[in-house]
């Protein structure tokens, strides 16, 4: 099938793939001064009172904004805040498929920092929680990190730390295949966006010692960091404990790992033989990889990950954020923080069990239904565990 040429079809005779619902009946004078006035003012009050009855008496408590602005969707690049609604609109019905999660997208027609920033704390009161989404680096990161600052709400952005969480899964079962360990591995990060920079930092937290990034320019040290926003140079000082420089090409020779959320084809099958014995590669450019599966396999690879469905081993967001938002939901969470995601690593990798692992095995296929409960009650106990949880 022609997946783009039949999407927009349906697009247009769906004409919106999410609506709003009314969940209680309307068809009598009683049931209108029950649900509306003048039967309303008393909920009214007891929120004005207390404003966490809002997550008792609305739908707050399961509500979750899906917030772009259309400055960095999917692959095409920054298209603007209509153009990411079908985007947005299908985030929504993933939240609600996947993890009975209400959401609901809000596309912001400015690229300015603190106007985005403005506008969802004002509107933060109406939800349970926020969702960033498909925003440029670096400014997704000074967004989520203020925004975290000034409300009490989850913020997450998924490109950040779903993609992080999905991927350190991943990373440990392909550890285990191959009799690696995670720890001591040596890493290399292609690619320090969004994802690749929210991967590092999670690995990072997760114990891992020897990473090395790599962007346009070439292995990131601290003694070419100079030109660089406040958020890479603080990763290029704490990462290639070695001091290696050059290319791509020089940080994976004698590798074990390679992780790209870059660019299609940059990494060759000469690349891969200069890499460890058993090497490890999650080749996540979409919709092309950074070298393609069977290329590594042929070039000595053990294990291979994608972003693409036609691959076994895809790095499918879809496995994490439902959820995550759900297990934070459950509690009222104030953030999620990072041992929720740990948490959720280890539910989500634990799914396979060991006798089951492999190299075409090594994460949920995105349908399998163990997942959302898993990391929910995973997510949901780290909350408690660490304060985050209100209820």
């Amino acid at each position: 099938m022609d997946y783009a040429a039949q999407s927009l079809i349906e697009h247009a005779k769906w004409r919106g793939k999410i609506e709003v619902n009314a969940t209680v009946p309307v068809t009598n004078r009683d049931e209108l001064s029950l649900a509306y006035t003048p039967g309303v003012a008393r909920p009214c009050l007891a929120i004005k009172d207390d404003p966490s009855k809002s997550y008792e008496l609305t739908r707050r408590w399961n509500m979750c904004a899906v917030i772009t602005d259309g400055s960095a969707v999917l692959g095409l690049g920054d298209i603007g805040p209509e153009a990411g609604m079908p985007v947005m609109e299908g985030k929504c019905v993933l939240f609600k498929s996947f993890g009975g999660v209400d959401a609901f997208p809000l596309c912001i027609g400015s690229k300015d920092v603190d106007d985005i920033v403005r506008t969802v704390k004002l509107i933060s009161g109406s939800f349970g929680g926020i969702n960033l989404e498909d925003i440029s680096a670096p400014r997704c990161f000074e967004i989520e990190r203020r925004l975290r600052e000034i409300c009490d709400i989850p913020v997450f952005h998924d490109d950040q730390h779903g993609t992080a969480v999905i991927a350190l899964a991943g990373l440990k079962n392909a550890m285990k295949v191959v009799g690696k360990d995670l720890s001591s591995a040596k890493i290399v990060i292609n690619g320090v966006g969004a994802a690749g920079a929210a991967v590092c930092r999670l690995l990072m937290t997760a114990g891992c010692g020897n990473i090395t990034l790599v962007d346009r320019q070439g292995i990131m040290t601290a003694d070419n960091s100079a030109g660089m926003g406040p958020d890479r140079r603080e990763l290029a000082g704490i990462t290639n404990p070695g001091g290696v420089t050059g290319t791509l090409a020089d940080a994976l020779a004698g590798a074990d790992v390679f992780m790209g959320f870059s660019a299609p084809g940059l990494v060759t099958q000469d690349m891969v033989r200069t890499m460890n014995r058993d090497a490890v590669i999650f080749a996540c450019a979409n919709p092309d990889p950074e070298i393609f599966p069977e290329e590594a396999r042929a070039a000595g690879a053990a294990i291979v990950a994608s972003g693409r469905s036609d691959y076994p081993n895809q790095i499918n967001n879809v496995l994490a954020f439902p959820g995550i938002f759900r297990g934070a939901f459950d509690v009222r969470a104030s953030e999620i923080n990072d041992e929720m995601k740990l948490a959720a690593v280890d539910a989500l990798a634990s799914i396979i069990p060991e006798n089951e692992l492999g190299p075409e095995n090594i994460i949920p296929q995105p349908f399998d239904k163990r997942c959302v409960p898993a990391i929910a009650a995973a997510v949901a106990e780290a909350a408690r565990r660490t304060g985050a949880a209100r209820i």
